[in-house]
């Protein structure tokens, strides 16, 4: 599973750790992500995403 950073902010979202601020586990692929997610320092929508 690839980590992806955020364009915006420099938020990087791994998914081994997944987001535990907002309750996305472990294990949580990026592309599995629940709909209307988003970044959880700038609020920037999965678009404003690429590979890290």
């Amino acid at each position: 599973m690839d980590s992806y950073q955020c364009m915006i902010c420099g938020h990087v979202y791994d998914p081994g750790r997944g987001e535990p601020s907002v309750n996305i586990p472990a294990g949580t692929d990026f592309s599995d992500l629940p709909g209307g997610w988003r970044c959880p320092v700038c609020q920037a929508s999965p678009e404003k995403f690429r590979k890290a």
